[in-house]
């Protein structure tokens, strides 16, 4: 016996098959997120000053660079998804359901690359 209408059985529509995928790159970018957010603090909290040039010098050492440009992919993704699901649970009508969506996309991936540059940027010391 199955629970799917004949026009269902018919058209071969079902589950998208979709939401496992989304469910494991939630999980896994939340964990992803932890060491990168304990790694963040701790070096922050091991700066003997939270002043500006501590801050830049701190930034230019390539490891500290990299674990930012890490933690800014990561958070946006995991925030992008994360997003993505509170949309499509309660926002109901079509239109405005696909607007939001896409607005979360293009500010997570403006907002990421903007972070990312600044990063390179001052890692960088300034020149381009």
């Amino acid at each position: 016996m199955s629970l799917r209408s004949p026009l269902g059985r018919v058209l071969g529509r079902g589950a998208a098959k979709e939401g496992v995928h989304h469910w494991w790159l939630q999980r896994l970018t939340s964990i992803a997120l932890v060491p990168l957010s304990i790694g963040f603090v701790v070096s922050l909290l091991a700066l003997p000053a939270l002043d500006y040039s501590t801050l830049i010098a701190w930034v230019r050492q390539g490891g500290t660079a990299l674990g930012l440009i890490l933690f800014v992919l990561v958070a946006a993704r995991h925030s992008q998804l994360g997003l993505r699901v509170v949309i499509e649970d309660y926002v109901h009508t079509v239109g405005l359901k696909t607007l939001a969506l896409v607005l979360v996309d293009f500010s997570h991936v403006v907002g990421a690359a903007a972070a990312v540059l600044a990063v390179i940027k001052i890692a960088s010391g300034g020149r381009w």
